[in-house]
């Protein structure tokens, strides 16, 4: 509990001290000190809040409707229940406050991710300077224990890396030279000296907290229906408890003011609208937090909203629901052995970066011997000819091999197929093919599992390979050979289409994808940490490689959204309930007290749930 708390507590404790004594069978004088004692140490704060409001006109809110209520209790002589009111009012207040630092500190965790220091290697020396100050391409120094400050390439040490504050994931990952590292992990064993890509500004880090920090701003439908409700619904209420206290007694000649002046006050105090105006943004609130410690990160409450009515799911194939890295799957030899074919291949592709020519490299396990390379012509995007050693080998895709006059028999395999000529006679093909991510096909359960309605694959590639990869997912549809406005088109459609079925999502890389993350109702972007495209263009950035954290997204949105929605219909039921009981009178101030400060507590815990959804993850 935070000082400001603290001191709350404490005057809420000798506030109840001073009320308590005040019962007690004291000289006539002494009650009225008492409680008047006691009012002013918890309502004085409510009552220059309440001036403060004036001052800047916004007249109607909970701290006018306390004071109106209990200055008008004591001077009906009703000082118990006016120092009642003010007590339990700040006990509430108090409740409100704690759950909603709760909600902070959650948010805090994700911001401590924030470097404070960077070991810069200049010259001979390594200086501690701020991370602003280190330019890109300079080489910092990361010790064990220390955060990595910003953005790099690791050019010297090995270690692991504990990435939970970013990714949400516990097992460390190891890295090594030539790895990729982000600023906000925390390196756990070994020292490394990195190589920055992007100054303090440009990070991971930077991104993400600035990122964190707007996402508050962007307030859900519910948010703002509260906010337009409580400046109508206040000011009536404020002119009901008037026509109340005067027209009545006025009305039936008996001139009795105390008595519809205490439903009045009565009715002020259950009106007050303090269970919605905190209950429902501390949901969002603690649902954007619980999914910030799974590694997913919401723009806005809007978008948590909006992601409840999730209908259809659209993915991208290459980098979202496959890993984006080519792998050797098959190898067929004709006249030759396998690790004969194999070595020609990486021979040939020796000098291309291509990923095709990588993965081929990758699948012979060794470094190519360049000095037996010679000769070497490349046609770009159809193959390569080259002379290793004595033989003349031509290596690229089949219409390539054709066009050199050697007969070959075409393979069928989905994937991309490599064929290999030596000495103008056939020799086979490589099949190679992009890796579906490990719970790719979990993804797509779990999305069944929450009532998305379909899933829908879009990609750039060849049919055969979509639908290899639609069976192997469990995608419903899929829709292949799209260039980029091909898949802002079909995005259109299946908004169209689906108009009365929730919302469409699209999921992509985050890099190639902007137009049409852009486009859908809500766009996440998948393995999109440390993209500028990603952070730009998404309403969501997953800042893991896992599909299956879109279903949990949903699951929080869906579930932030259903305790909002208990709030709303609990607070308005029994303040209703109770202030039809005040109008009449058959309901007291405490009965009111309960209906303002009980239900508002009851909401606040109902909302502090959401708090707790990221163990849904």
């Amino acid at each position: 509990m935070n000082k400001k708390l603290k001191k709350q507590l404490k005057k809420i404790i000798l506030a109840a001290i001073l009320f308590a004594a005040g019962f007690l069978p004291l000289p006539q004088f002494w009650p009225l000190f008492l409680f008047t004692a006691a009012y002013l140490l918890v309502g004085t704060d409510i009552i220059f809040q309440a001036l403060r409001n004036f001052r800047y006109g916004q007249i109607f809110d909970e701290n006018f409707l306390m004071t109106l209520a209990t200055f008008g209790a004591f001077a009906l002589g009703e000082y118990s229940e006016a120092v009642a009111v003010m007590l339990f009012f700040q006990i509430g207040e108090l409740f409100q406050s704690y759950a909603v630092n709760r909600s902070r500190q959650s948010i805090t965790e994700l911001m401590n991710i924030r470097p404070d220091h960077a070991n810069v290697r200049r010259g001979k020396e390594i200086l501690t300077v701020s991370p602003e100050e280190v330019k890109t391409g300079e080489t910092i120094v990361i010790r064990p224990g220390e955060r990595i400050p910003l953005d790099g390439i690791v050019t010297k040490g090995s270690s692991a890396l504990d990435t939970a504050a970013l990714t949400g994931e516990s097992m460390p990952r190891d890295v090594a030279a030539g790895a990729e590292v982000l600023s906000g992990c925390i390196n756990l064993t070994g020292v490394l000296e990195v190589k920055t890509t992007a100054e303090f500004a440009a990070s991971t880090v930077s991104q993400i907290l600035e990122l964190v920090e707007n996402a508050s701003s962007q307030k859900a439908g519910i948010e703002n229906f509260i906010t337009r409700f409580a400046r109508c619904y206040t000011p009536v209420v404020v002119i009901i408890a008037a026509f109340l206290a005067v027209v009545p007694p006025l009305l039936s000649g008996s001139m009795d003011f105390r008595d519809w002046g205490y439903r009045a006050i009565t009715f002020l105090v259950i009106s007050c609208p303090c269970a919605l105006v905190i209950s429902i943004p501390l949901s969002f609130f603690g649902g954007l937090g619980a999914a910030s410690r799974c590694g997913i990160l919401i723009k806005g409450s809007n978008y948590l909203e909006a992601l409840a009515e999730a209908g259809t799911v659209v993915f991208d194939k290459t980098g979202t629901l496959t890993k984006g890295l080519f792998k050797v799957i098959k190898i067929n030899p004709q006249g030759i052995s396998k690790t004969e074919l194999l070595r020609l291949a990486a021979h040939a592709e020796a000098h291309s970066t291509h990923p095709i020519a990588v993965s081929v490299r990758e699948a012979w396990g060794r470094q190519p011997d360049l000095s037996i390379v010679s000769d070497v012509k490349e046609l770009s995007g159809h193959g390569i000819t080259a002379r290793i050693g004595k033989d003349e080998v031509a290596a690229g895709n089949f219409e390539f091999i054709k066009s050199l006059g050697i007969a070959a028999h075409e393979d069928h395999t989905p994937g991309t197929a490599v064929y290999l000529a030596v000495n103008k006679k056939s020799a086979g093909s490589i099949i190679i093919a992009d890796e579906v991510r490990p719970d790719a096909q979990t993804a797509i359960a779990a999305l069944k599992a929450e009532g998305v309605k379909q899933t829908v694959m879009l990609t750039g590639d060849r049919s055969d390979i979509a639908t290899e990869i639609a069976k192997e997912t469990g995608i419903d549809k899929y829709f292949a050979n799209l260039l980029p406005s091909g898949k802002v088109k079909k995005i259109e459609e299946l908004m169209t289409v689906s108009n009365n079925h929730g919302k469409v999502i699209f999921v992509g890389d985050g890099i190639n994808d902007a137009p049409v993350l852009a486009r859908s109702d809500i766009g996440i972007a998948m393995g999109g940490i440390g993209s500028d495209a990603a952070i730009e263009a998404a309403d969501i950035v997953i800042m893991t490689d896992e599909p299956s954290k879109i279903a949990s997204a949903i699951r929080i949105a869906r579930r932030t959204l259903r305790i909002a929605k208990e709030n709303i219909v609990f607070a308005l039921g029994v303040k209703f309930l109770v202030l039809a009981l005040g109008a009449a009178g058959y309901a007291s101030i405490w009965a009111a007290v309960f209906a303002d400060v009980g239900v508002s507590v009851i909401a606040v815990l109902n909302a502090a749930r959401a708090l707790r959804l990221h163990k849904s993850c």
